[in-house]
């Protein structure tokens, strides 16, 4: 299969989630050598949940199809999953010599630009590639504003739609000390 094909699949589950009444036209392939791994559709008016995004849901169901241990993945398995760590990339400022692979070595197809959320999920998924159909202005003009958020983010925290504070440092440092101080932590 070619990038026209995926992108076909894309659209084509974009086209049943909103034929079905699940949610909007968005829809996802995740591919690696040629192949689908995964697929998703927006699911938000089927679940009610508005994380249900195409992006997520492929996301979630390749990692799901590759690590056929999870969810409990045993330390003596973690090498044969997608935590298998790998090499930092030439040129990254990741302060860490090695992570784990996750989607490294995978796209990802969808019918319309990723909103932030999504977008975010892709980086931490270490997708090499993201194609899409329709661009964000095309989402908005059928009332899926996305953009307002990338902007958003651009905005000093106290500047932002939503009120973004830090409260109690001291009680996150808490949750941080206890990563920073586990001798066997799996750095992802």
């Amino acid at each position: 299969m070619g990038q026209r094909e995926f992108l076909e699949e894309a659209v084509r589950l974009a086209i049943e989630s909103v034929e079905n009444g699940w949610g909007g036209p968005f829809g996802a392939v995740i591919t690696h050598d040629g192949e689908i791994v995964a697929r998703g559709q927006n699911r938000v008016l089927l679940t009610g949940d508005p994380t249900a995004h195409a992006e997520v849901e492929s996301i979630r169901k390749a990692i799901a199809r590759l690590n056929p241990e999870a969810p409990s993945i045993s330390e003596e398995h973690q090498n044969e999953s997608t935590l298998e760590y790998v090499p930092r990339p030439e040129g990254s400022p990741d302060p860490l010599s090695e992570r784990a692979r996750m989607l490294q070595g995978y796209s990802i197809y969808v019918s319309g630009a990723p909103c932030p959320m999504c977008m975010s999920a892709i980086y931490w998924s270490r997708i090499d590639a993201v194609y899409f159909g329709s661009d964000l202005d095309a989402t908005r003009a059928i009332g899926f504003d996305d953009a307002f958020q990338y902007e958003d983010f651009q905005k000093p925290m106290d500047q932002r739609r939503i009120q973004v504070e830090q409260i109690y440092a001291d009680l996150g440092a808490k949750a941080y000390a206890a990563w920073t101080n586990r001798p066997d932590r799996h750095p992802y």
